[in-house]
């Protein structure tokens, strides 16, 4: 058996025609692509406020500081990420302060969140860890009883295309923000985008996104020059016409790829399950996983990355508790604890079928 992809690229055949006629217009910054993209975007997930960027770490720091977070503030997070989400938050001068998880599926603890909000707190980041959504109603419901004003932005990097109570991700909070990066479910190369709820959030990030200037609002005098008057920092995250032109045709095979996602993450659940060694997540059916890939727990994880590694398919930990790095404030919580020395991922993409994971189930009952 050749060696399989643990993350795989989606390109669509038709994105070559797509680009080239993007290459061949000479214009390949943000502009009418870009703006075609967006509207792409908006009937995928059926919202009116949704802006592009140039990454999804770019979209995280702007919904930070859309939400008005500033140096001096608290925004509660789980450990359990990537690096990104936490730097977000250092850019902006506020402190990452981490929460425990769920066990039974790596996602930020809403019982947590509970212990950690103080009169600090301006924002929650909520993140939908392989792709599963996190419980929002009992964030929310947290949030409710502190009777503040706090913000919740979603981390929905590995969870284009899914669901939470018949909800699609994007619909439900403050912010969500995605990542278009090459071995995400939709790619741009690399790219993001940020779904607001508000009308005014959306035009003030379409706004930092581009220096603080309003690109379709701040039109050339008669210099050519654009009239603005900045009035706060801006950024240079938003998206070019290169990037568009591939996300235009990758969203169109989009609900294809996340069916077989699921379809793959539905075979591991029924080949691996009751199996001695090893313990599934508990995700409720109400909820539509987009499974960025597949996750458990290993009694013995390095036997299991040997034993499944021996069939040539690849197995690997996606990103380890961040709170480890000296850049961040360690904590010590029972649940994360248990998961930084047990959890493992196996691949899922249009690479892997049946027959693979009857092969590691094979070899893990014996």
């Amino acid at each position: 058996m050749s060696k399989l992809p643990f993350f795989k690229t989606y390109i669509n055949k038709s994105a070559n025609n797509k680009v080239n006629s993007t290459l061949n217009s000479n214009f390949i910054n943000e502009g009418f692509v870009v703006n075609e993209f967006e509207h792409k975007l908006r009937k995928f997930i059926n919202l009116k406020y949704i802006n592009t960027t140039n990454s999804g770490t770019s979209s995280l720091h702007l919904s930070l500081i859309a939400a008005g977070v500033s140096p001096g503030d608290d925004v509660i997070l789980s450990p359990q990420t990537f690096i990104a989400t936490g730097l977000a938050i250092k850019y902006c001068g506020a402190n990452p302060v981490f929460c425990d998880i769920q066990i039974d599926t790596g996602n930020i603890c809403p019982i947590s969140i509970k212990k950690k909000i103080s009169n600090r707190t301006k924002a929650i980041i909520a993140v939908h860890w392989s792709g599963y959504p996190c419980d929002m109603d009992e964030i929310q419901k947290v949030i409710n009883k502190s009777k503040k004003k706090i913000y919740v932005i979603e981390d929905a990097a590995h969870a284009f295309g899914a669901e939470y109570k018949g909800k699609k991700i994007g619909k439900i909070s403050d912010f969500t923000c995605f990542s278009f990066q090459s071995t995400k479910h939709l790619t741009c190369g690399d790219g993001g985008a940020i779904a607001c709820l508000d009308k005014k959030h959306y035009e003030e990030i379409k706004k930092l996104k581009w220096f603080g200037i309003h690109r379709e609002k701040d039109k050339p005098g008669f210099l050519g020059e654009r009239i603005y008057d900045l009035k706060s920092l801006g950024y240079k995250y938003h998206m070019n016409n290169y990037s568009a032109s591939l996300g235009i045709e990758n969203i169109k095979i989009m609900k294809k790829v996340l069916k077989y996602h699921r379809k793959i993450g539905d075979l591991y659940f029924k080949h691996l399950e009751n199996i001695d060694g090893i313990s599934l997540m508990k995700y409720e059916k109400i909820n539509l996983h987009s499974y960025w890939f597949f996750q458990l727990l290993a009694d013995d994880r390095e036997e299991f990355i040997t034993k499944v590694r021996s069939l040539n398919i690849p197995c690997n930990v996606v990103n380890q508790r961040i709170d480890k790095y000296k850049i961040f404030k360690k904590i010590s919580e029972k649940n994360i604890n248990f998961f930084y020395k047990h959890h493992i991922g196996l691949p899922v993409n249009t690479s892997i079928n049946e027959s693979h994971i009857l092969k590691i189930a094979k070899i893990l009952k014996k």
